[in-house]
């Protein structure tokens, strides 16, 4: 096959910061992807519906002309989040989902949740009104490792709150490990997973082996060869509970190339391109529609976009910006480490 084509993406995890930065960035997702699911972890983050048009309102000026986009909102939830508001802005139809960072395990999560029990009336109302809750799947522990952060969150976090709450529509974001897609693939109903594209590509020795690679470094971490393979059994099997979520977080290179680098992989760039490349690897390119483009509308109740992207195999290697420049300076371009011949066309 040289040539595929299947409905238009969408991405249930995105970063598009703010200012220069969403300006610099927002362009490339819109190309690929007709919505995608908006991560609310700014400073100051986004907690309320107020927060949440505020900032739509930012990303829909920020769009290029022309361009077509649909931003989903979240909520960063706090032990102070107020249920009614959150209530408010998922019935209105501008907030789809609510995040739960556990404090201090991500990007700008210190304002996350140390306490479940504290943000339970939260949940309890999401419970009823049947919105999502998207899960950064990692707990916080200073004395866990942190390659093992993800496996002890589903059993000392995850499974316990499905168990007290198991009408919640829950999440699993960014899953990394053998254990969570095990996790997944046992429930019977309301949880899901979304998967990234550079934990399809990558694990920890792109980081570690042969010097330390700054920019292969995000949060969850990359994790050993079996949990990858794992990862792409699940994304190219065609179980309708996993689906992308490209979890494309940009930071500028003065901010990854230093002594204490962030966490996030730019990849919004070239996703579709090495979605396709993986895909065919596993002999799974007629299932690959349903990871990109039906999984997720089903799980958050939305039509499958009408558009359609094509993907076309060259015989010579797809060429891609090695970093892009913003507002606020470069930003590395994810680097697959292997050619990849599908172009979006």
């Amino acid at each position: 096959m040289v040539e595929i084509t299947i409905p238009k993406p969408d991405d249930w995890h995105l970063h598009l910061r703010d200012g220069a930065m969403l300006e610099g960035v927002l362009p490339y997702s819109a190309r690929h992807f007709a919505r995608a699911i908006i991560m609310p972890n700014l400073m100051p983050p986004v907690v309320t519906g107020a927060d949440a048009q505020a900032y739509r309102d930012r990303i829909m000026a920020a769009l290029p002309k022309g361009m077509q986009f649909k931003p989903l909102m979240t909520l960063y939830l706090t032990e102070g989040t107020d249920a009614a508001d959150v209530a408010r802005a998922h019935t209105s139809g501008l907030v789809t989902a609510v995040k739960l960072y556990p404090a201090g395990a991500t990007t700008n999560s210190n304002s996350g949740v140390r306490d479940l029990a504290k943000v339970m009336p939260v949940l309890e109302k999401m419970a009823e009104i049947g919105m999502p809750l998207c899960i950064h799947g990692e707990v916080a522990d200073p004395s866990v490792d942190i390659f093992d952060r993800e496996a002890v969150f589903i059993d000392t976090v995850l499974d316990p709150l499905r168990r007290t709450l198991p009408q919640l529509k829950m999440t699993l974001e960014h899953v990394t490990t053998s254990n969570g897609v095990d996790y997944v693939m046992a429930a019977d109903a309301n949880l899901a997973a979304s998967i990234t594209t550079h934990h399809l590509m990558i694990n920890r020795n792109a980081i570690l082996a042969g010097g330390i690679k700054p920019h292969y470094y995000c949060l969850p971490v990359a994790k050993r060869e079996s949990h990858r393979l794992a990862l792409r059994k699940a994304a190219t099997s065609g179980d309708s509970r996993f689906f992308l979520g490209t979890d494309s977080a940009p930071h500028v290179d003065p901010l990854k190339e230093c002594a204490c680098g962030c966490a996030g992989i730019f990849t919004s760039i070239n996703t579709l391109s090495c979605l396709a490349h993986v895909f065919e690897e596993d002999n799974a390119l007629d299932r690959l529609e349903k990871f990109a483009g039906l999984n997720g509308p089903a799980w958050y109740g939305l039509p499958v976009n009408g558009e359609t992207v094509t993907l076309i195999k060259r015989d010579q290697p797809v060429s891609f910006p090695s970093r892009i420049e913003t507002g606020d300076g470069p930003v590395t371009v994810f680097d697959p480490r292997v050619p990849i011949h599908w172009e979006v066309v």
